[in-house]
């Protein structure tokens, strides 16, 4: 296993639109088990494929907390069936805006259609912070952060600290 580097907003390679994987093999198990070990590391509780310059439909999720033993979420090509007309309101983080939240209201709700690691079609409804977090790393499949669902000038600052940040690092 290995931790792979993060992408940071702003960067391009964040807006694109992610590919469907064919079948869920030796490599994509792979891929999965470095974004698992790479979001545990950062720390965070998602994690999707293009965040870490794949561009492909995979999600990995844990909500486990210490000293609770790990309990990853796998999703490879996720689909939304169905979601609730209730709503829910969760502050938001991401890896790839490290540092900043913001509330997002989404769906309570979600039943998903998806791979899990031995390439079977699964179907899983959830509710709470789950469904917050898989419809999260949903909308970076489609090339969303949740940034985009704030209002424009609260999402203008934080890119532009973002920018801003990344310009000074650079220079080191």
């Amino acid at each position: 296993m290995a931790i792979l580097p993060l992408i940071i907003a702003p960067d391009p390679r964040l807006k694109v639109i992610s590919t469907f994987v064919k079948k869920v093999d030796g490599r994509v198990r792979t891929l999965m088990e470095d974004m698992l070990e790479t979001m545990y590391a950062a720390p965070g509780i998602g994690l999707s494929a293009v965040q870490v310059g794949v561009p492909e439909r995979i999600i990995v999720i844990d909500l486990a907390k210490d000293p609770d033993p790990p309990e990853p979420v796998l999703l490879v090509n996720p689909e939304i069936i169905k979601l609730s007309d209730e709503l829910a309101t969760y502050e938001e983080g991401c890896l790839s805006l490290p540092e900043y939240y913001a509330d997002v209201t989404r769906p309570a709700e979600v039943t998903v259609r998806y791979l899990d690691q031995d390439n079977e079609i699964q179907t899983m409804q959830t509710d709470g912070m789950l469904a917050t977090c898989i419809q999260h790393e949903m909308d970076h499949l489609e090339g969303i952060l949740f940034v985009d669902h704030i209002s424009a000038l609260k999402r203008n600052i934080i890119l532009r600290k973002l920018k801003k940040f990344k310009r000074e690092e650079a220079v080191g």
